[in-house]
């Protein structure tokens, strides 16, 4: 279905109106919605792909790194699991109306806090057409209208599947206004939707460093802030082989272009000669390029020398940065510098060890034994994600329904006045 509005702010405004119907929805309505748009995505694959199609022949002309060519792709196998993310959504409780906090007052006032909508959700990301999908499922579920400025580089793609969900949308009867995009006004805008303040309540930034800080910046609505990922995992004295070695090379490998994807490897030196040559010569077997220290490269072969911008780099490829470290000290010395806040992971047999990480390190998420990659609201339990937060405000990690609700205070009274 196509959108019609002149400007960026008469899309906002039809948005603004939409959302005050969409958030008196039931459950069971915003549930079969969901449903409904899952259905239009699985019926609509061939035309989703032949869209990403021209985006991926376009970015690979302009040349998108690897990295951002494998997130913007979508085969019938990524468009199909889209369809069955929308469906878990739709399955998960209803965060609205949640009641938070319940009391009765001396004099009789009884009051109530709920959880209710934001209202209307923006969101500004690159080369991501899954998120199109997951941030306007979740913010549906939630109750919420949503404003997407997707970047050229999806632009078909982001086309095709707006049109398709804004379709859906108005066959189950709801307001198609719901879901707006403004991609097709560019730089101008995003920055409509940046200076939108009263029209949208919310402002959801994902992808690069660069895009997330202009947002943060720039903008006069409230922005929850999602980070690079400048990932850690710390190989501990104590950490066992196997469990190195298969962590790293998930975390790494799995799918290096995203942001949960571990970009920096710290090795205790008690442990660097049993457990860096394995280690590196794992990684390299997948095709990875090591970026090591003077010691790294002494211990293994192949080794590319790092430089200093590397322990700040978010590689988005088959790239990671090896550095041996004195001890867990000087590990979390390193992490504080250069960490950006989103996930951080240890490998460790020693349980003091692995209570102290947990307790010092400052990021939205932090892990023992685990691989990175399990940074997701997917894996979570969350269903999609509208994004990974690295603020301190309202939200941080990994953001699914709950984080696109407010709240409001409820009294009701037998008419008291305030003495």
């Amino acid at each position: 279905m196509t959108i019609t509005a002149a400007t960026p702010q008469e899309r906002m405004r039809s948005a603004r109106t939409a959302s005050r119907s969409l958030g008196l929805l039931t459950d069971a309505a915003k549930a079969d919605l969901l449903r409904g748009i899952a259905d239009a995505i699985d019926a609509n694959v061939t035309v989703i792909v032949a869209a990403n199609t021209e985006d991926v022949a376009r970015g690979r002309a302009d040349g998108l790194t690897p990295g951002l060519v494998d997130r913007l792709t979508l085969d019938e196998a990524r468009v199909r699991s889209l369809a069955a993310a929308v469906r878990d959504v739709a399955e998960l409780p209803d965060p609205v109306g949640r009641v938070l906090d319940d009391r009765v007052l001396d004099n009789g006032l009884h009051l109530q806090k709920v959880s209710v909508p934001f209202g209307v959700i923006g969101s500004i990301y690159e080369a991501r057409p899954n998120v199109t999908v997951d941030i306007a499922a979740l913010a549906l579920r939630s109750g919420n209208a949503v404003v997407l400025r997707g970047g050229s580089a999806a632009q078909s793609s982001n086309a095709a599947l707006i049109s398709v969900m804004r379709g859906a949308l108005a066959d189950a009867g709801v307001d198609p206004e719901a879901i707006q995009t403004v991609d097709d006004f560019g730089r101008d805008g995003a920055r409509a939707l940046m200076r939108a303040r009263g029209l949208v309540d919310v402002l959801v930034p994902r992808g690069s460093a660069q895009l997330i800080e202009t947002v943060v910046t720039e903008s006069s609505v409230p922005v929850i802030e999602t980070g690079a990922g400048v990932v850690h995992i710390v190989l501990d004295a104590s950490a066992p082989l196997e469990w190195a070695t298969d962590i790293v090379v998930n975390a790494k490998v799995q799918r290096p272009s995203v942001c949960n994807a571990v970009e920096t490897l710290l090795v205790h030196r008690d442990a660097a000669a049993r457990l860096v040559p394995p280690v590196v010569a794992a990684l390299q077997a997948q095709g990875v390029t090591v970026h090591g220290d003077a010691t790294t490269a002494a211990l293994a072969s192949g080794v590319v020398a790092a430089t200093a911008e590397d322990w700040a780099t978010e590689h988005m490829s088959l790239d990671i940065s090896v550095r041996i470290v004195d001890g867990l000290d000087d590990a979390l010395a390193h992490i504080r510098e250069y960490s950006t806040q989103h996930t951080e992971s240890i490998i460790t047999a020693d349980d003091a060890v692995a209570e102290r990480f947990l307790a010092e390190v400052d990021a939205a998420v932090v892990m023992v034994n685990a691989s990175t990659r399990f940074t997701d609201g997917g894996e979570f339990g969350f269903g999609a994600e509208v994004g990974i937060s690295t603020q301190k405000l309202h939200a941080r990690g990994p953001m699914g329904l709950p984080e696109l609700t407010t709240t409001k205070w409820l009294a009701r009274g037998a008419g008291q006045i305030r003495a």
